[in-house]
């Protein structure tokens, strides 16, 4: 499906890259920004699936994601089609609603094995919850650049809501994660007046 004989082109030195329909747009076009961002949260899931043991669930769910947010950035570099608008079809890798279904389902049988919050948490923990804190994060700003981008272009709102739920999924993650090692770290409120 891909195959990359070279990583160098120089067709972006003039400050331009382009989209999957062969358009070229500026590398500080706020579209730009949302998908790296969105690839630099893809790095940070993985960077936190690396500190989960080989074949464990959550691991699986992460290698999922990263798969996802690969289609995910695919899916805001491709501008809609004339027939198909944000459809999925032949030509563009778009989020669909079972991803976000499937997302939605993980939160819920997680959170399901979780006592209800009673305060805010500090992001820490295992590291491989404190690592999924950070990919939440990233993944939020994500999201934020994301909807900035939406100011001078119209994108998939599917993949705005995906990116909303997987914020949503990491941050449940790591309460499940923290909750086999003892909980959460509680936000003990001007603790240390």
């Amino acid at each position: 499906m891909v195959k990359l004989n070279k990583i160098y082109t120089r067709t972006g030195d003039d400050g331009t890259t382009g989209l999957v329909d062969g358009s070229r747009v500026a590398k500080s076009d706020p579209l730009m920004a949302a998908i790296g961002d969105v690839d630099e949260a893809n790095s940070a899931v993985g960077l936190a699936a690396a500190a989960l043991a080989d074949g464990n669930e959550h691991g699986r769910m992460l290698v999922r994601i990263q798969n996802e947010l690969f289609d995910l950035g695919a899916d805001l570099a491709t501008p809609p089609d004339i027939q198909f608008g944000f459809g999925p079809h032949e030509m563009a890798l778009r989020i669909v609603p079972s991803q976000i279904a499937r997302i939605e389902d993980e939160i819920d049988r997680m959170n399901d094995a979780l006592e209800p919050l009673r305060s805010f948490i500090l992001p820490g923990g295992t590291e491989a919850a404190a690592r999924l804190h950070i990919a939440r994060a990233v993944t939020r700003r994500a999201e934020r650049s994301a909807v900035a981008a939406t100011a001078g272009r119209d994108l998939n709102p599917l993949a705005l809501n995906y990116l909303n739920r997987l914020s949503d999924h990491l941050f449940v993650m790591t309460r499940h994660i923290n909750a086999a090692a003892g909980g959460d770290i509680l936000w003990k409120p001007g603790a240390t007046r």
